[in-house]
């Protein structure tokens, strides 16, 4: 299916697409079509129809240009593309998306994966993919396309923010997706930490010292001069502002990049776990 749904607790998204929803059925009705005729004539059944007119689903743009067209629209069903793109992704994705819009600088910890900052859309649709429970291809498809979407950020600008990654090593090792798609990945760190704006560096499995055993964390120091903290577990994502907290986090930040190796090392060290791969 070509549309997903969105959740009930997304209020952004549903009233964008009540609206787009409603513009819809309005002319769909004026050319005198039935759901299902209308279903028939874009190539969707009348149970899609149905639920993007009832704002339920969220429906792609070829959903909107090929309604554009039949409907004799002249482009002003097409235009609604602009409002769907707003909701497009999870409403998780779209507050993280501004909340790293709104920094300067943001530091990333890993120590399972590669930062989804960094990810390549294979290494993402691996894991993604095999998450459990399993998603919908539908879903898959949505959640990997959103996260490529927020590495705009990394060079989208002319000024665009500082970025501090640390990678376990053990993220090098992990083949997600299999050892063609780790060594594209690794391929895509040296690439990215060519970057001007981005330290890139890695924190050996043989060092005794790692502040960072707790989990991965990020820190985002915004442009009104606050630090806030992200951290996540399973599936669960909380967003700590508490002086304290993130006070604690940017301390062991700072201990977890001395205990790391330099960007230059960090290159090297990546380059010949490539080599290895």
């Amino acid at each position: 299916m070509s549309e997903w749904d969105t959740g009930p607790e997304d209020e952004e998204a549903g009233a964008v697409m009540r609206m787009v929803g409603r513009q819809l059925k309005l002319w769909r009705e004026s050319a005198g079509l039935t759901q299902a005729e209308f279903g028939t004539a874009i190539g969707y059944g009348e149970e899609s129809v149905s639920s993007v007119e009832r704002g339920r689903r969220v429906p792609r743009p070829e959903y909107l240009d090929q309604a554009d067209e039949v409907l004799g629209a002249g482009g002003r069903i097409a235009a609604l593309k602009e409002d769907v793109a707003l909701v497009r992704y999870p409403k998780k994705v779209r507050d993280l998306k501004k909340l790293e819009a709104a920094s300067v600088e943001l530091c990333h910890y890993e120590n399972s994966v590669f930062n989804g900052l960094l990810q390549t859309e294979e290494y993402a649709q691996a894991l993604i993919g095999n998450r459990r429970p399993l998603f919908q291809p539908c879903e898959i498809e949505e959640r990997v396309a959103a996260r490529m979407a927020r590495q705009e950020i990394l060079d989208s600008s002319a000024t665009p923010p500082i970025f501090s990654f640390v990678q376990c090593e053990s993220t090098l090792r992990r083949p997600i997706g299999g050892r063609l798609v780790l060594r594209r990945q690794l391929e895509r760190l040296l690439e990215v930490g060519q970057f001007r704006n981005v330290d890139l560096q890695v924190l050996p499995l043989g060092r005794e010292v790692n502040p960072g055993l707790s989990g991965s964390f990020s820190l985002l120091r915004l442009k009104n001069g606050d630090t806030v903290a992200l951290a996540e577990v399973q599936h669960l994502s909380r967003v700590i502002s508490e002086p304290p907290q993130v006070q604690m986090l940017d301390m062991r930040y700072g201990n977890i990049r001395a205990q790391a190796l330099t960007p230059r090392e960090s290159l090297a060290f990546i380059e010949k776990a490539r080599e290895e791969t």
